[in-house]
């Protein structure tokens, strides 16, 4: 953190009606449980409904340009390297509203050196040293040729790098960094286990970890609190679910073959750091 940034400041963003204002208030809360003050979170969105006063809601940034219509990225995000988001400036730590923060976040204020981008790990592809910007920091307005050079060829950076935070990763000229390996936690490659361990074990948390991340979309806090993967069935035991799954009429082999697979027990950590 730079010696004039004596605020830590926590950004997150929000657009359309994927995560509700619920997400936001209990990435705040999570945050204030393990933050030493004094810190400030600013939430970018276009809805401010329903989000806690201690939140500082401030617009959209503008992407500039139509946003890719055949990439799965969330390329709205690269709006926040834009040369001025407001009132807000210095460095900042930007969290994934889909996130769950167990440990403290001081260190991530103080890493690396203060005009570092740093990020966390794709882990899905860890030899291609690829970032994650689940979680990350940046100086504002430091690098603003990330947006610009978007803004004139979106359809292009799109196509090629299929991930805003590809691009990040592969377009900051001063190359990033990434946050220590134990810090950030992929909740599916590190914390849920092979399928078969999920029948007699729950998911665990891994040992220094201080935020876990959910991304793809296919496991939100809010299911995995409720002791099942999105899209799949609500909790069952183990062998009941087994016999219902295999015994059924109605599935076919492919559908079987996913909701065992998919099967998971309820996460006692989840629920005890999952909330205001």
């Amino acid at each position: 953190m730079r010696p004039t940034d004596s605020v830590k400041q926590i950004i997150c963003i929000k657009w359309g009606v994927r995560y509700s204002a619920d997400y936001v208030n209990r990435l705040y809360a999570m945050t204030a449980r393990h933050t030493s003050p004094p810190f400030q979170m600013y939430c970018f969105t276009d809805d401010s409904a329903g989000i806690r006063s201690e939140i500082a809601c401030r617009p959209l940034p503008e992407l500039g340009c139509p946003v890719p219509a055949s990439s799965p990225g969330k390329w709205k995000k690269i709006a926040l390297w834009s040369r001025s988001l407001g009132d807000v400036t210095g460095t900042v730590l930007f969290i994934d509203l889909d996130s769950i923060i167990t440990g403290s976040l001081d260190d991530f204020f103080t890493f690396g050196q203060p005009d570092d981008v740093i990020l966390a790990r794709n882990w899905v592809k860890p030899l291609q040293r690829l970032g994650q910007t689940s979680v990350f920091r940046f100086t504002v307005g430091a690098h603003p040729y990330l947006l610009e050079d978007f803004r004139r060829n979106p359809e292009y950076f799109a196509g090629t790098c299929h991930f805003e935070q590809h691009y990040v990763t592969r377009h900051v000229r001063t190359g990033v960094k990434f946050w220590p390996n134990p810090w950030v936690r992929h909740f599916r490659l590190h914390c849920l286990g092979a399928w078969p361990l999920r029948y007699v074990r729950p998911a665990v948390l891994p040992v220094g970890a201080r935020i876990v991340t959910f991304p793809g979309g296919n496991c939100d806090p809010a299911d995995i609190s409720a002791g099942h993967l999105t899209g799949f069935a609500t909790p069952e035991a183990p062998l009941t679910h087994l016999r219902s799954t295999i015994f059924s009429h109605h599935l076919s082999l492919k559908q079987k073959y996913n909701r065992i697979k998919n099967y998971m027990l309820p996460v006692p950590w989840v629920v005890e750091h999952w909330r205001e």
